[in-house]
């Protein structure tokens, strides 16, 4: 395996590390039922995308 010649600076590191961090998840609210879905995706609840059914959920309670 190759080895870095030479030590990397703090600035170097830091500006590396500065992508690491995490990022809340970003929920909207669907419009047809209210309830938090991720963007541009189906609501797991409803099954609506846009407006649309898009897919039959049944009902789980």
């Amino acid at each position: 395996m190759p080895n870095p010649v030479k030590r990397h600076s703090r600035t170097r590191r830091n500006m590396r590390r500065a992508h690491d961090f995490l990022t809340a998840v970003q929920a909207s609210a669907c419009p047809q039922c209210g309830k938090f879905k991720l963007p541009h995706r189906v609501c797991p609840y409803c099954g609506t995308y846009k407006g649309r059914a898009v897919i039959k959920v049944e009902d789980l309670a």
